[in-house]
């Protein structure tokens, strides 16, 4: 059975189908359906079309490829997450991220680099995490062109006028 999910899209907390409580190891890959919380330590490859909560005692280091991501704990490794990546104020993760959505609060920590690429009705953006949207550079260049038409065509007529004058 799948969990019943919020209006993100991420399971409710109360709807844990798997658990890897605090004390525990374990090596290797894991796959899972549904919400899985993970307080132990991890170390290989997650996969998930679902979510995973990485709880505070939690410390994982794993490529991870997962619907949605919530950390709590230590993360080292690649991630990627199909919907969303929440990082709570206790959270650390140290490797690059992919995600259509990242939410940082305050205090957490996050070393690596982001990629984000969001889609809209056909319409994709890609997100550079400190940079710009591609289409918000495409507008720039095409209002730094026509400023420049503009400038030159108000140039032309001061010129005429000057010579036109004397």
């Amino acid at each position: 059975m799948i969990a019943a999910k919020n209006q993100k899209g991420v399971p409710r907390a109360e709807e844990v189908n798997a658990f890897l409580g605090k004390g525990t190891t374990f090596e290797g890959k894991m796959t899972f359906e549904g919400l899985f919380r993970l307080d132990g330590k991890f170390d290989g490859e997650i996969f998930s079309g679902d979510s995973l909560v990485i709880g505070e005692t939690g410390e994982v280091d794993a490529q991870i490829n997962v619907n949605n991501l919530i950390v709590n704990g230590k993360i080292s490794g690649n991630i990627t997450a199909n919907n969303r990546i929440e990082i709570a104020p206790s959270g650390e993760i140290r490797g690059n991220i992919q995600t259509s959505t990242l939410v940082m609060s305050e205090g957490a920590i996050f070393e690596g680099n982001c990629q984000m690429e969001k889609r809209q009705a056909g319409r994709e953006e890609k997100i550079s995490f400190l940079g710009t949207k591609e289409t918000e550079k495409e507008e720039i260049e095409q209002e730094k062109t026509q400023l420049l038409r503009t400038s030159k065509r108000k140039g032309n007529n001061h010129q005429e006028k000057a010579d036109g004058e004397d």
